[in-house]
C-alpha cells in the first residue's frame, strides 16, 4: 500500500474508533442522565404516557388525569385546584412541575423503583403501567378553613399538629389553578404567563407559608419572652422587670415606646397580653445576642435545610449590634420569619417545649394500595424545658382570655386557646403597610393540643389603622383551629 493510501486508511481507522468510543460514551456512561434529561422529548411523553398517581387528602383524592390528544396521552387534573396548590404545586406538560408533584415524580409516574415489582407484574400480564399515590398529613377542613379565611387577602396560614409535626394546612393567597396550564397548547402558554411575577405583581405562584420570609412582630416575642426564662434574665412571668417606658435603646440616643397599656416595670404575663415593647427588648438586650441566637435556632431558626419534603426558606435571627437586637427582640430589624416557622413556635409551646419536624408526606402508596413507606415523627429538638413552656402557655392564654389581651378575637368555647398577636412594620423607614400576625394553639379538656397555627395577612387594601394581628389574623386562626377540632370528633 503505497503512503497516501495508508494515511487514509489509519485517518478512517481513527474515525472508526472515535465513533465506537462516542458511542459506548452515551450508550453506558451517559445514558441515566440522558435518559432523564428534562431536553429530552421521550422523557415527558413516557411521563404522561399513563394517569398520574393521586395526591390523597383525609382519604380522597384531590388530583386526578384526563387523556387528550397528541403525544402526551394524559395531563393532570386539580380539586380546587388555587386551594391546594401550595401544597401540591403543579405538573405541567410544557413547563414542568413543583413541590409534591416534582419531589414525587418518580413514584407519582409510576418509574420509581420501590414500584418495579409490580411494573414487573402489569407487565406480565398486560397490564398498564400505574402510578402510586402520595398520602398527605393535610386536613380538608383545616385547609378550607384557612383558605376561605384569607379570601382575597394577600397572605398565608399554616397549621401544625404538635405533638407529630403533621402539617394540617398550608394555604397562600392569592393562589392559582394548576390546571389551566397543565397541558402543553397555546392556551396553557397564555395562563401560564399570567401567574408570572413579572406579569403579576401578586406573585400567586409563590407560596408564601414556605417559601417567603416577613418580620415576626410581636409573635417573636413568645421566643424572647422563652430566651429569657431560660437564661434567668426574669425569675418569674409575674415578677416586676424594672423595664422604664419609653426606654432607651442601648448605645443608641432613640427611646422605644409602647402603642398599648401601663408597661412601665410590668410583669412578663402582662407584657406579653398588651404587647409591650419596652419589656421585650430589654429582655432580649438583657440576654445578649448570643444566647437570643441560640433560643431561636432551638425553636427552628437559622435552619437552611428544612424540609417538608418542599424546602422551606430559612428563617433568620441574626447577629446584630446591641440596638439591633432589642429589636430583633420585638420581631423587628433584620428578624425573618416564615409562617410555617411561627407555627413550629407555637406548636413547641403547645407540646412541652418539644419541637417536632413538620412533614406533610404521611405515606407512599403503590397502586394496589400496599403502603411502601410511612413517616415517622421525628423530634428536632427540646425548644424550652416543659416548665417554661407550661409559663409560656399560660402567658399565652393571658393573651387570649384576659379584658385587656390582644387575642380575644380567638377565643373557642370550652376549649383552652393560647395566641399572640403581632403588627410587623416593613417598608423604608416603615412607610409601607404593616402585616398583621397571629399564632395560636389550641388545647382540649383531655389535656391534648391538636392544632397550633400561625396566620398572615399582607392586607395593602386595608387602612393602615385597621390592619392588627388581633384584628385581621386572629378570628382565621380560630377558624383553623375549630375546623380540627370538629374533624376529630
Amino acid at each position: 500500500m503505497n503512503k497516501p493510501l495508508r494515511r487514509i486508511a489509519i485517518f478512517c481507522g481513527l474515525l472508526i474508533l472515535a465513533l465506537l468510543i462516542r458511542d459506548n460514551y452515551l450508550q453506558y456512561v451517559k445514558a441515566d442522565s440522558l435518559a432523564s434529561d428534562s431536553e429530552n422529548r421521550r422523557v415527558n411523553i413516557e411521563r404522561y404516557a399513563i394517569p398520574r398517581g393521586d395526591i390523597i387528602v383525609d382519604g380522597k383524592a384531590i388530583t386526578g388525569s384526563v387523556e387528550t390528544s397528541g403525544d402526551y396521552k394524559y395531563k393532570r387534573t386539580w380539586t380546587n385546584g388555587p386551594m391546594w396548590a401550595p401544597v401540591t404545586g403543579y405538573s405541567s406538560q410544557a413547563f414542568g412541575a413543583n413541590q409534591l408533584e416534582k419531589l414525587e415524580d418518580d413514584f407519582l409516574s409510576g418509574n420509581d423503583d420501590r414500584l418495579f415489582f409490580r411494573n414487573t407484574l402489569d407487565m406480565l400480564t398486560g397490564k398498564e403501567r400505574q402510578g402510586g399515590s402520595v398520602v398527605t398529613t393535610l386536613s380538608g377542613a383545616a385547609q378550607k378553613a384557612a383558605y376561605k379565611g384569607l379570601g382575597t387577602k394577600k397572605g398565608a396560614v399554616a397549621a401544625i399538629e404538635p405533638s407529630t409535626g403533621k402539617i394540617l394546612a398550608l394555604v397562600s393567597t392569592p393562589s392559582y389553578d394548576p390546571s389551566k396550564f397543565a397541558g402543553n397548547s397555546d392556551k396553557d402558554g397564555e395562563a401560564w404567563k399570567a401567574v408570572q411575577k413579572a406579569n403579576n405583581p401578586d406573585d400567586p405562584t409563590l407560596n408564601r407559608a414556605l417559601r417567603e420570609v416577613y418580620p415576626p412582630g410581636s409573635t417573636f416575642k413568645v421566643v424572647t419572652a422563652a430566651a429569657a426564662l431560660e437564661n434567668g434574665a426574669v425569675s418569674g412571668i409575674d415578677d416586676a422587670t424594672k423595664t422604664p417606658d419609653p426606654y432607651p435603646l442601648p448605645q443608641s440616643t432613640k427611646p422605644l415606646t409602647n402603642q398599648h397599656g401601663e408597661c412601665e416595670n410590668a410583669t412578663l404575663r402582662y407584657a406579653l397580653m398588651v404587647s409591650c415593647n419596652t419589656v421585650f427588648a430589654k429582655m432580649a438586650d438583657t440576654v445578649g445576642n448570643e444566647k437570643m441566637i441560640e433560643q431561636a435556632q432551638k425553636f427552628g431558626f437559622n435552619n437552611k435545610a428544612l424540609d417538608t419534603p418542599v424546602r422551606a426558606a430559612e428563617s433568620v435571627y441574626p447577629e446584630d449590634n446591641r440596638p439591633q437586637n432589642a429589636m430583633d427582640g420585638i420581631g423587628q430589624a433584620s428578624n425573618r420569619a416564615t409562617p410555617l416557622q411561627m407555627a413550629m413556635v407555637t406548636a413547641a409551646i403547645a407540646n412541652n417545649g418539644k419541637l417536632m419536624k413538620p412533614y406533610m408526606v404521611d405515606q407512599l402508596r403503590a397502586p394496589n394500595l400496599d403502603t411502601l413507606t410511612t413517616t415517622k415523627p421525628e423530634v428536632l429538638s427540646q425548644a424550652v424545658s416543659s416548665e417554661t413552656a407550661q409559663k409560656l402557655q399560660q402567658m399565652m392564654e393571658a393573651v387570649v382570655n384576659e379584658p385587656q389581651g390582644t387575642g380575644g378575637n380567638a377565643k373557642i368555647s370550652g376549649v383552652k386557646v393560647g395566641g399572640k398577636t403581632g403588627t410587623a412594620q416593613h417598608g423604608l423607614n416603615n412607610k409601607e403597610k404593616p402585616y398583621a400576625w397571629f399564632i395560636s394553639y389550641a388545647k382540649l379538656p383531655d389535656g391534648s393540643a391538636p392544632v397550633a397555627v400561625a396566620v398572615v395577612v399582607e392586607d395593602g387594601a386595608a387602612n393602615r389603622g385597621d390592619i392588627s394581628g388581633g384584628g385581621l389574623a386572629a378570628p382565621i386562626a380560630k377558624n383553623v383551629m375549630q375546623a380540627v377540632i370538629n374533624s376529630k370528633k
